[in-house]
């Protein structure tokens, strides 16, 4: 195998479950924020819930881009394991543990 082919799947073996990660990592930080949002508008006295609802819906959505994204990131990473099976030759039966979501197959992102 070329040094470059090498080199790349190196990289990309270091980057992709990194960004994966990163991007569990917003989620799990968005669902704290959200946990925060939903305590401080039920403990604030005297704020009706209406107040904070505006926010919650965004907040919300931003959540559901961020399974949108997972979604995408675990496609990409497919992608690129049947490109290293085509272009390298590589038999990549599973992926390394850090760059699973769970037991769901890459199917069920779809």
């Amino acid at each position: 195998m070329p040094k470059e082919i090498a080199l790349t799947t190196a990289r990309l073996a270091r980057d992709v479950p990194a960004a994966e990660i990163r991007i569990d990592d917003a989620l799990i930080a968005m669902s704290s924020l959200m946990t925060s949002v939903v305590t401080a508008r039920r403990d604030t006295v005297g704020v009706p819930a209406t107040k904070g609802h505006a926010a919650i819906r965004r907040l919300m959505k931003a959540q559901m881009a961020l399974v949108d994204v997972s979604g995408a990131m675990l496609r990409v990473h497919g992608d690129l394991v049947e490109i290293g099976r085509e272009t390298a030759g590589y038999d990549l039966h599973e992926c390394p543990k850090t760059a699973r979501a769970g037991n769901a197959p890459l199917a069920s992102a779809a």
